[in-house]
């Protein structure tokens, strides 16, 4: 566990460790983790410039209120849309072109629980969410990530280290029982990190658990009993295991700023240095430390061994190849295009 204490410390030399300016866009930073983690970000960084998008313009308008208040001179703006749909995501990211020149942290949350809906362009609507959105995002954003001369970081928040048997006959969990659905979603989602980290190895990609968090993602769902008695023995005990909001942003800023989670190229450029802190470089998805890809615990723990055994796998067999296959031939088959980079 990496103690809360190193992660404020960390945290707190952000104003004076990196540079001021620092460029974010939150992807479904409106609600939950990505609410908590934007606040804290706008909290420690000097005069950031952040980009928001999210579905709720009510709940923009509050956030956006409450982060200029935490940093007066930063910069905050809400994009509008439904990122469920890639057409939507390619959208959004022609605007981001049009507003900055470099990204220092692409952070991505969006997610729903809804399990029986599909998307108005076939995709089931929390797969889509979970794997096609985000990895567009990405895809689409490289350059400017590959741009920036200072931090360069991708954080997505889903299911790290619970990653677990993959169904390549059916890759988007349709019909799968929610712990099932969990492990392969965590898998799918830390292997699309690895093949876009060999794309950009100058960037960090971090796949993170929050833990029991409040959250937004309950408002989509479409409970089956087995589901509702979840959801209802979850409520029971949340006092008891919830991760409180204040510390997860902060864990999940550390995450998206620290240098224990450094590129595998240009490390000069990784982050908050761990000098003073009881830290280390920490340890990758490939069992190597500093490899560039990170699936951590709500304590900010690399994944086990046993995950590492289980990654390699998929590496090994041609797994890792039909997923990114997959969820890339979606993409082409819905937008016309793998991606809209823009060079």
């Amino acid at each position: 566990m990496v103690n809360l204490s190193d992660v404020i410390a960390s945290n707190e030399r952000i104003p004076s460790a990196l540079p001021p300016g620092l460029v974010a866009v939150f992807v479904g930073g409106t609600s939950g983790v990505g609410e908590y983690t934007l606040k804290a970000f706008a909290r420690y960084a000097r005069a950031p410039k952040v980009i928001i998008i999210g579905r709720s313009q009510e709940a923009a308008n509050r956030i956006l209120d409450e982060c200029r208040q935490l940093s007066p001179d930063g910069h905050f703006e809400f994009i509008g849309a439904d990122v469920s749909l890639l057409k939507n995501v390619d959208d959004v990211c022609r605007q981001i072109y049009q507003k900055v020149s470099v990204i220092n942290v692409l952070f991505e949350s969006q997610g729903s629980m809804a399990f029986q809906s599909e998307t108005s362009e076939g995709l089931p609507m929390a797969f889509a969410l979970a794997a096609h959105s985000r990895l567009r995002f990405i895809l689409n954003l490289l350059p400017l990530l590959q741009r920036a001369d200072s931090l360069r970081r991708v954080v997505s928040v889903g299911a790290a280290t619970c990653e677990g048997a993959i169904d390549l006959s059916n890759i988007a969990c349709t019909g799968f029982e929610l712990i099932k659905m969990r492990n392969q979603i965590a898998s799918i989602g830390t292997l699309l990190l690895e093949a876009a980290q060999r794309r950009a190895p100058e960037v960090a990609f971090v796949h993170t658990v929050p833990g029991v968090v409040e959250s937004g993602i309950m408002r989509d769902v479409q409970p089956t009993l087995r589901l509702s008695i979840i959801i209802a023995v979850s409520r029971l005990l949340a006092p008891f295991i919830n991760v409180p909001p204040a510390e997860c942003g902060e864990r999940h800023v550390f995450a998206a700023t620290s240098a224990a989670f450094a590129p595998a190229h240009g490390n000069l450029y990784a982050g908050v240095p761990l000098d003073g802190l009881s830290l280390e470089t920490a340890r990758g998805t490939d069992g190597s430390a500093g490899s560039g890809v990170y699936s951590l615990s709500p304590k900010n723990d690399p994944a086990l061994a046993k995950v590492e055994e289980v990654l390699r796998g998929f590496r090994g067999d041609g797994t890792a190849a039909k997923v990114w296959d997959s969820i890339v031939g979606d993409s082409v088959r819905i937008t016309g295009l793998e991606s809209t980079v823009q060079n």
